[in-house]
């Protein structure tokens, strides 16, 4: 897949399938639309693309207040990619667009940079400086400016509500992991590159990989039975607490220790993906080292137990 950050040349873009959003953890939802841009992309004849932004919206007008992504940029672009899409616009968003009216939105991007032909959105939609287009004015624009305009329906899973990325936060939140992953279409998971920590683990008997989160904001937090895997397809095992070790130097960011199951070796610097499979407990405070370390103990033999795994 093609990755530009923000627009290209006028000459680089032929005619697109566009989709918009910003397709955080790119759940079943955000799939079932990319499936369907890249079915009308094939059948017109036209180059299947997506255009999101960074950072995201809510993040440029909360600021801290924002909620915690699901996704890296680099992971949601990589589920992009795997669903066929050709290519991704990448768009800082920043005062100067967000200030963009609807109409200026519509003929600077969608017509002049992007050559979009046809153009798929949800139908709750809303784009342009105070949120003032729609879906409506959007299918109103495409006729005197030649592109098609489709509106997804959301996707409902078990009759129990719209999938959508704040329901995936909230499953989170509760511990409830396979209803995440049922939104998600996956487990849960985390990609980072491992740092070098205190080697608190190894002196614990529990020596771990440690994943610094970004931004310091996470949906979860506790100790889980998580499976681990690196680009090169090699998959373990293990158990993992992510938050901030507060029986040790209370931290002040989280950062995600995760110990894999027959494994030695140096893995620092390699970027590994874990993923959240079942969740053991939530992250409390010991009195004392003695206490911690028996109780990382338990939680190895508990991880262990739900994996069906001989100690």
């Amino acid at each position: 897949m093609f990755v530009y950050r923000g627009f290209p040349s006028e000459r680089s873009v032929a005619g697109t399938a566009l989709a918009i959003g910003n397709f955080d953890g790119v759940h079943v939802g955000h799939r079932a639309l990319l499936t369907r841009l890249v079915a009308v992309a094939k059948e017109k004849g036209l180059s299947p693309a997506v255009l999101t932004f960074e950072p995201h919206p809510r993040e440029f007008f909360e600021g801290v207040s924002a909620p915690p992504r699901l996704s890296t940029l680099r992971q949601k672009l990589a589920c992009i990619t795997a669903e066929g899409v050709e290519c991704a616009f990448v768009r800082r968003f920043d005062r100067h667009f967000a200030a963009l009216s609807a109409d200026d939105f519509v003929d600077r991007v969608l017509v002049e940079k992007l050559h979009t032909a046809y153009l798929i959105v949800g139908g709750d939609f809303r784009f342009g400086a105070g949120r003032e287009g729609n879906f409506q004015s959007l299918r109103d624009a495409g006729r005197t400016r030649n592109f098609e305009v489709e509106a997804m329906s959301p996707v409902m899973l078990d009759g129990e509500g719209r999938v959508s990325s704040s329901a995936i936060r909230k499953a989170l939140q509760e511990g409830k992991l396979n209803r995440a992953g049922d939104l998600l279409g996956r487990p849960y998971s985390i990609t980072g590159r491992v740092i070098r920590g205190a080697k608190r683990g190894r002196e614990m008997g529990a020596a771990t990989a440690n994943i610094r989160i970004r931004d310091g904001k996470s949906p979860l937090f506790g100790v889980f039975a998580v499976e681990i895997s690196d680009s090169g397809g090699a998959v373990w095992r293990g158990v993992a607490n992510l938050g901030f070790h507060p029986s040790v130097d209370e931290a002040s960011s989280p950062l995600l220790e995760a110990h894999l199951f027959d494994f030695s070796g140096d893995l620092y610097g390699r970027r590994l993906t874990v993923s959240f499979i079942h969740k053991i407990r939530d992250e409390i405070r010991f009195s004392g080292l003695d206490s911690l370390k028996a109780r990382i103990a338990d939680d190895i033999a508990a991880a262990k137990r739900f994996f069906q795994l001989s100690s």
